[in-house]
């Protein structure tokens, strides 16, 4: 869930839909959830994904938790540190790291974080201050561009006054970084680092091949196997009983599939990122309709339908281990469709799927 809502609706309303969607998804078994951070924007409006999924632990038994992302330039990683350390601890390792840049304009220019090539430095800054934090005992003095952590004088080790919180997992939750376009570096930086990737579910299928090509090159190139367990591909999804109800619902403009392309076309063509979510990226910008974007990203169709497309898409464009549904909003008839849709995809799709991706591994 990014979540993606629309602006008029309550922040209350919308964080028990999350909230229902969540305990949902647990209930059918799904394995992961994951859930991003925007600090200014109504249509996705959670600040804090910790907080929300700490409210989750007690009541759910499958679900791991991941950020899709922490955006590392808007915080300082001595808070991120010690919070997801916490987190990791009262989840028992049931936590998963998802760090970037960020997205969201409005964020960028409300934490003053206008300039990309900054953003990036400080992600990656921010990210190794956060492990060797991690990995040591005070004193702390630790240096870098943008944040320097020093605690040197007010230690009592006799009392634990000084030391900062180590997460439950050795030496750390895994890491992932997102993929959001055809040609973005990101995927080689996280294959050099032995991290994971998370490819968006704003891009057309056949552009998430890139993604695992430079992954799995810049993972050779650190001496690594690259293994498909540690890419998750995200994907907006429709399953219905028939594949003229999953059409129809998909592309009906009292979808929630429609407005979040919509909206997604409208943030994107403002800044000039259009060409990410067009099926040819030359094409002209009043050629990528919703439509036409809406049927290059998404997967659609009857069980079988959508098993077939699904195997598809794995053929093309790479062994990636986890399939990421995107949560959207459940106005008008929308919970009851996006409901429908996940009790097919875990009941009647994955099991099969995994029986696919099983066999094509043993030979």
């Amino acid at each position: 869930m990014m979540p993606v809502h629309p602006p008029e609706r309550s922040f209350t309303a919308t964080l028990a839909e999350d909230e229902e969607k969540a305990l949902y998804a647990d209930q059918l078994g799904f394995d992961e959830m994951w859930l991003g951070e925007h600090f200014s924007a109504a249509s996705e409006p959670i600040p804090s994904p910790l907080m929300f999924m700490a409210s989750l632990l007690a009541r759910t038994s499958n679900l791991k938790f991941g950020t899709a992302v922490i955006c590392l330039p808007s915080h300082d990683p001595v808070k991120v540190a010690a919070e997801v350390a916490q987190f990791d601890h009262m989840s028992r390792g049931r936590f998963m790291l998802g760090i970037g840049p960020g997205g969201l304009l409005s964020d960028f220019e409300l934490f003053d974080n206008a300039d990309r090539g900054v953003r990036a430095r400080k992600t990656m800054e921010a990210i190794g201050l956060i492990e060797r934090i991690w990995a040591q005992d005070p004193p702390y003095d630790l240096h870098g561009e943008f944040w320097n952590v020093e605690l040197k004088d007010a230690i009592i080790p006799a009392l634990g006054i000084g030391t900062m919180p180590k997460p439950f997992q050795k030496p750390g939750p895994p890491i992932s970084m997102s993929v959001s376009n055809r040609n973005s570096p990101t995927a080689r930086v996280a294959g050099q680092r032995g991290w994971g990737i998370i490819s968006g579910n704003n891009m057309p299928g056949d552009a998430v091949a890139a993604h695992w090509h430079v992954y799995s090159a810049a993972c050779a190139e650190a001496g690594r196997p690259a293994h498909g367990d540690n890419w998750r591909v995200a994907r907006n999804v429709m399953v219905a009983s028939s594949d003229a109800e999953a059409q129809d619902r998909i592309f009906s403009a009292h979808g929630s599939n429609h407005y979040f392309y919509t909206y997604m076309r409208e943030v994107l063509g403002r800044v000039g990122l259009l060409g990410v979510m067009k099926p040819d990226p030359d094409m002209a910008d009043e050629a990528a309709t919703v439509d036409v974007i809406t049927e290059a990203c998404t997967i659609y169709g009857s069980p079988k339908t959508f098993l077939d497309k699904l195997i598809a898409l794995r053929d093309a464009a790479g062994p990636f281990g986890t399939l990421l549904m995107t949560g959207l909003d459940w106005s008008g008839p929308n919970r009851d469709w996006e409901r429908e849709s996940m009790r097919l995809l875990a009941r009647e799709v994955m099991p099969k799927f995994r029986q696919h991706a099983l066999a094509q591994a043993a030979e």
